[in-house]
């Protein structure tokens, strides 16, 4: 049984191969008829620009506020002992399906080049809902040996619409997905929650999560437009079984409920913009995130979120982490808990959705992946590579449309083990390797 098992797992991996190589072509015929009016949306954004002065960095300084240990240890107490990742992945109740299994409609949303190597559609019962939608990423190759535990795991950031009931309106969950298996991925739902009333209760996180990081045993998240909060942290370590199944979100009569959800993961802290809140003059609305290990320290590297098609300039920026054993996965901090940025520049790329520092072999400037929307928000997305001398994108089709990146992307991940980018579409969850990504735009 396990003969033919591994051979049916080699036959739709041939197959995936097969389909997202068709899926390709197809969709680059369809790009050679998009119109000149669209393909201009996706201008050139040119050469990135440094930051240096104080006018420009000052605003991009956090305040550290953490939770008290005491709320936390109290939340936990009430709530039984905190599990980890591979508890919850030991009781994943989803699956997800290889591209060849997918729709039409799904692998039409994948990128039309360079084309994905790997790709999963969603459970039915997630796929059939256009109330939640899936916007950021983070693999497991965000740790030194890309395994967590005993699991290779890939986290999925949806956000919830503000429309449907009430009680879902803008709540942020992750999918735990278990990747040990490359044919056969599995998942399960854990709600983002914020300790209240000292760790005697908690409330859902109502936030958008475009952008997700995790660095060794933390997960920070960033937060909606127009907050004074910058990210958010979490502790993977901490997450809280639930023990009534309703609607509610926190304490009820008998036990605690999260909207049916079986698991919470409660804040352990957040970051706060010292000037307050994000505005096109100040302080930036962070929209993508991403993991650099290949800095001294490790560093957490962010993009600002401006609308598809606006002329406002875009700010990409990192701050470093810091390398003290007792605050693991924390940002550094100096002695009144502020962080401040470690490199900044601007950018004329708008709707950022993904973000990627690269450094090419042999040289010492870093190149900056960066995938945006178009303005009309339709279709496919175009990814680019910027440093400080230009910016290169890949093309597709006859009229050289940039629109090649996936739909509605989100943001961008590197597995540093296995050299690969994941990345997921409106639709799809999806990774090929770096080389491929950077071959394209030679």
């Amino acid at each position: 049984m396990k003969h033919r098992g591994r051979h049916r797992r080699r036959r739709r991996g041939a197959a995936l191969r097969a389909v997202l190589a068709g899926t390709a072509l197809a969709l680059t015929a369809a790009a050679t008829v998009i119109s000149a009016s669209q393909a201009h949306v996706t201008g050139d954004p040119g050469a990135l620009r440094p930051l240096s002065s104080p006018a420009d960095t000052g605003p991009l300084r956090l305040q550290e506020h953490l939770v008290r240990a005491r709320s936390l240890n109290r939340l936990s107490a009430a709530m039984g002992r905190p599990v980890g990742v591979a508890a919850v992945l030991k009781r994943t109740d989803r699956g997800m399906r290889e591209g060849d299994d997918c729709s039409a409609d799904d692998r039409a949303s994948l990128p039309v080049a360079p084309a994905a190597t790997r790709a999963y559609c969603w459970d039915p019962a997630d796929a059939a809902s256009t109330a939640w939608r899936p916007a950021s990423v983070t693999a497991s190759g965000d740790t030194d040996d890309g395994v967590r535990g005993r699991h290779r795991v890939v986290l999925t950031g949806w956000t919830h619409s503000t429309t449907g009931r009430p009680a879902e309106r803008g709540l942020a969950r992750v999918a735990l997905v278990d990747a040990d298996d490359p044919a056969h991925l599995t998942y399960r739902w854990v709600l983002l929650v914020v300790p209240v009333q000292g760790g005697r209760d908690y409330r859902g996180l109502t936030s958008g999560i475009s952008g997700m990081v995790r660095h060794q045993n933390k997960l920070l998240v960033t937060t909606s437009t127009g907050s004074a909060d910058a990210l958010y942290v979490y502790d993977l370590d901490r997450i809280q079984r639930t023990t009534i199944d309703g609607p509610a979100i926190g304490r009820v009569r008998g036990g605690w409920s999260a909207d049916g959800y079986r698991y919470v993961m409660p804040a352990v802290g957040s970051y706060r913009f010292t000037s307050g809140r994000c505005t096109a003059s100040g302080p930036p609305c962070p929209g993508a995130l991403a993991l650099d290990r290949g800095t001294a320290p490790d560093s957490l590297v962010a993009a600002e979120w401006t609308p598809p098609g606006s002329d406002r300039t875009a700010r990409l920026w990192r701050y470093a982490f810091s390398t003290d054993p007792a605050r693991r996965g924390l940002l550094a901090t100096d002695s009144a808990g502020r962080v401040d940025a470690v490199e900044a520049y601007r950018t004329r790329a708008a709707g950022i959705r993904g973000v990627l520092p690269y450094r090419q072999a042999g040289t010492d400037e870093p190149s900056w992946y960066v995938g945006h929307l178009p303005s009309s928000r339709d279709g496919h997305g175009s990814l680019w590579r910027q440093d400080s001398k230009g910016a290169r994108a890949v093309h597709c089709g006859a009229d050289a449309s940039r629109r090649c990146w996936a739909r509605a992307a989100g943001s961008l991940s590197y597995r540093r083990e296995t050299g690969e980018v994941w990345s997921l579409s409106d639709r799809m969850l999806f990774s090929l390797p770096l080389a491929a990504l950077d071959r394209s735009l030679e």
